[in-house]
């Protein structure tokens, strides 16, 4: 049996080593930065809602946005998509320290700004994570991906700390500018970062195709559904506790912005205790078992830090809260990117985080309307409830195993030599492929062709069909249109080695001689005559 590779074995690599440096530190000025929109809006309304929106206000354009972005993730370059959102971040920031220290600041302005921060966000992160697996080997994916969790909740332990005192003595302004200097140092090695640059014999997929091919491909997967479904109901739960925990360090512990960053730096204490614990937790169990137990771990917290007036147990709560966090969220994103072939991979984990952050944008005013009318520490036990739920559907819908099917492109396709001189939008194109099939084999090749079905419709055929020759009852015909030939193309280009395997399956089934017969065709339609037009009249063609 071979050894799974280190956590740390990611940073042998330079480039992911020095983006991974970089993101600590940008990280570390959004939690600043965090902590000062968060205290800002209790200074701004005493509005529990008000105050929980500035959670949703930065997780709703993730929810909204991420699939435009993964859209662009898989048809331009990354690298320059990622400056993009870098230097947006920035500019938006600086705004925003301004105006604060301007005292023109009000809580619908501080909404609009981390909206803002949300959508560049929104854009930065699909790039990202796409670009992970092209930096680091298949065999260190999960190592990074862990890493990347860990980049983030290491600075979630110090990060609010900093920031609370940052606001304690300066003031939020101060906490806005730090974060507006954090995103230079991404911002310099992103454009000192030459990725190596895979040609494409194909222009870039028109952007509304791009992305209805990304929720085409995930909708079809039911592994990739089932992570989606519940990353929504972790993420609409767990949010409870950072939605709320300004207006639990303000009413129940009794403390000022410092104590408020310091109960998150003990949620990201925990975070970075279950990014270490990862990869030897995965080890020794399913990734339902782990998912269950981050879900009902997360529960307690919720119960505990509701429950609480005590600052040090309210500290003390959060630490499981963060490790579960972790746990659930990291096994959940190297699902989404194991699971899935890299020309999608940036939409469908754009659509993962649309469904996540989706849940804690839903989550965030959920729980926030439940503090206004009941209080925080019945919001909470509410949202722990949900957690239950979320271990509990588990029974019916268990998280998959990590995909160990290879999802590189086959690369044997050559664009077959035509007779007709076609150029790349010219369509529809109509393929029909000729099986000959033996009575006794017809249940298997039925079996074989359901699974035909799906890879043809995730990789962008329509109209499919099995058909069966009344003359030749061993004849069967599969057939499927595409929109061009150029989408022709594209979608033999998408065939995957897994794939393959439902291929070989079918030819050795196939009892005709050679392979079985493909027939390329483009449809052409008839001229509806009239009643009155002598067929003489009619022009030639």
């Amino acid at each position: 049996m071979s050894e799974r590779p280190s956590m740390l074995a990611p940073f042998r690599h330079d480039t992911f080593r020095m983006l991974w440096l970089a993101t600590l530190v940008s990280n570390l000025g959004g939690l600043v930065q965090s902590v000062g929109a968060g205290w800002m809006m209790t200074t701004l309304t005493t509005s529990h809602n008000m105050i929980a929106l500035v959670q949703a206000s930065t997780t709703l354009p993730i929810m909204l946005f991420s699939l435009a972005a993964g859209a662009l993730a898989d048809n331009f370059d990354r690298r320059i998509v990622m400056l993009i959102a870098q230097c947006g971040l920035m500019a938006v920031s600086v705004i925003l320290a301004v105006l604060t220290m301007l005292g023109l600041l009000t809580p619908w302005l501080l909404l609009t700004f981390t909206f803002m921060i949300g959508c560049g966000t929104a854009l930065f992160n699909p790039s990202w994570q796409a670009s992970v697996g092209d930096i680091v080997p298949r065999a260190d994916l999960p190592g990074a991906v862990t890493l990347n969790s860990m980049s983030f909740n290491m600075m979630r332990s110090v990060g609010p700390a900093v920031g609370g005192l940052i606001v304690a003595l300066a003031g939020a302004a101060a906490a806005f500018a730090v974060n507006a200097l954090s995103y230079v140092p991404l911002i310099v090695t992103l454009w000192r970062w030459k990725p190596e640059r895979v040609p494409s014999g194909l222009p870039r997929e028109k952007f509304g195709s791009a992305m209805w091919a990304g929720i085409r491909y995930v909708s079809l997967s039911p592994n990739l559904t089932t992570v989606l479904f519940r990353g929504f109901l972790f993420g609409s739960a767990a949010v409870s506790i950072l939605a709320l925990l300004p207006s639990v360090a303000n009413e129940y512990v009794g403390g000022g912005a410092l104590i408020y960053g310091t109960l998150l730096g003990c949620f990201g204490l925990g975070a970075i205790g279950g990014a270490f614990l990862n990869g030897r937790v995965r080890e020794r169990f399913s990734n339902e078992v782990i998912v269950r137990v981050a879900c009902l771990g997360f529960a307690l917290s919720c119960v505990g830090l509701g429950f609480s007036r005590d600052p040090l147990l309210s500290h003390f709560v959060l630490i499981p809260a963060g490790a579960s966090w972790v746990l659930a969220l990291s096994l959940f994103n190297v699902s989404i990117q194991l699971s899935t072939p890299r020309w999608v991979v940036g939409r469908a984990l754009s659509l993962y985080q649309t469904a996540t952050f989706g849940g804690m944008a839903l989550g965030s005013w959920v729980w926030g309307v439940g503090a206004d009318i009941a209080g925080p520490d019945w919001a909470l036990y509410g949202a722990s409830a949900v957690l239950v739920l979320c271990a509990a559907v588990g029974l019916r819908m268990p998280l998959p195993e990590f995909s160990s099917r290879d999802l590189t492109p086959i690369g044997t396709f050559n664009e077959p030599v035509l007779k007709l001189d076609l150029l790349p939008r010219s369509g529809p194109i109509l393929v029909m492929v000729d099986y000959r099939i033996r009575q006794e084999d017809i249940d298997a090749f039925l079996e074989l062709m359901a699974a035909r079905r799906r890879i043809r419709i995730r990789d962008g055929a329509r109209q499919w069909a099995v058909l069966r020759d009344l003359h030749q009852p061993d004849l069967w015909v599969e057939s499927y249109h595409v929109p061009t030939w150029e989408d022709y193309l594209r979608h033999n280009l998408r065939r995957t080695k897994a794939d393959s395997e439902n291929t070989d399956a079918l030819r050795r089934l196939h009892q005709g001689e050679g392979p079985p017969q493909v027939h390329r065709m483009i449809e052409r339609q008839t001229v509806p005559l009239h009643d009155d037009t002598p067929l003489r009249d009619l022009p030639e063609v």
